[in-house]
């Protein structure tokens, strides 16, 4: 099989006129100053079938909005509060500190929470992830990039584990936007990670083989290559890259030489990216 026609069958779709029918259940996602993906990420899940508020957490704050009205709680991409303690440092703290309470009661609930490049910071501050029996710790850390600059690159990425989120996916390739994405724990911390089979995406090759540290297929440094791991439970998922910005097939940054490879092998060409996988899996979750 060649490379056009592995693409083609990754892919989730051909169209985006005839999506799946809309879930009553609705996903919330989380703003505020200095978040900036909250639009994409509506975007994304209108097109998976799955309706969305994007919610201040100053009105989540004040009452304004509740949790509990929701089933899938989204943590966008962003620099929230400008990073200035520390990636994600600073919303954790918010959310710690003022609706610690309400987000306990949604996670014992059947619900999914997923957190995107700042977002996975900000699960990491508030030991969402990895959540070892449901303990609420900082095991991991989201360090400086290796290479000691902002990386904006498109990386390709393979499921390491067979959860809800990575059912049927064979590989994401999509763009990272950060300066710490540098995934670093104990070791102990990471052999349970590996044990308990909460790596979920891992960088790669374009072939898919291992990146084992090498840059650029690397982008950070992260250890083991991890891209995103899940909670203990599974129900929460925090991810470095960005999927959400890379929906559609021409977002893909190679997307003219796709084409043209795909339509000289007679491969239909999609409109959509391999990317709306991930987030067809989420609200299928719900169905």
């Amino acid at each position: 099989m060649t490379t056009a026609q592995k693409f083609s069958q990754s892919t989730t779709g051909k169209t985006r006129s005839h999506g799946p029918a809309k879930i009553d259940e609705k996903a919330l996602i989380m703003s505020g100053f200095g978040i900036n993906s909250e639009m994409e990420t509506k975007e994304v899940l209108a097109r998976a079938g799955m309706d969305a508020d994007i919610v201040h957490i100053n009105d989540l704050i004040a009452g304004r909005m509740q949790l509990s009205d929701y089933r899938l709680l989204v943590f966008p991409g962003g620099f929230s509060y400008g990073d200035d303690t520390g990636a994600g440092n600073a919303y954790a703290n918010r959310v710690r500190n003022n609706l610690w309470d309400d987000l306990l009661e949604f996670l014992d609930g059947d619900n999914l929470v997923l957190g995107i490049c700042n977002g996975f910071q900000i699960l990491a501050n508030l030991g969402l992830v990895p959540a070892f029996d449901r303990h609420y710790t900082r095991d991991i850390a989201l360090m400086p990039n290796r290479g000691g600059r902002l990386e904006c690159r498109f990386v390709s990425l393979k499921p390491a584990a067979d959860n809800l989120w990575t059912k049927g996916i064979e590989r994401l390739y999509c763009p990272v936007a950060h300066g710490e994405g540098n995934l670093s724990c104990s070791p102990e911390t990471l052999l349970r990670l590996k044990r308990q089979k909460m790596i979920t995406f891992t960088y790669c090759r374009e072939d898919l083989t291992p990146a084992y540290g090498e840059y650029p297929w690397n982008p950070n440094g992260s250890v083991e290559d991890i891209a995103g791991i899940t909670s203990a439970d599974g129900k929460v998922l925090g991810l470095m890259p960005h999927p959400e910005r890379a929906m559609e097939f021409v977002n893909l940054y190679d997307w003219p030489l796709r084409k043209e490879e795909m339509r000289r092998k007679g491969v239909p060409v999609p409109t959509e990216s391999m990317n709306m996988h991930l987030f067809r899996n989420a609200v299928a979750y719900f169905r």
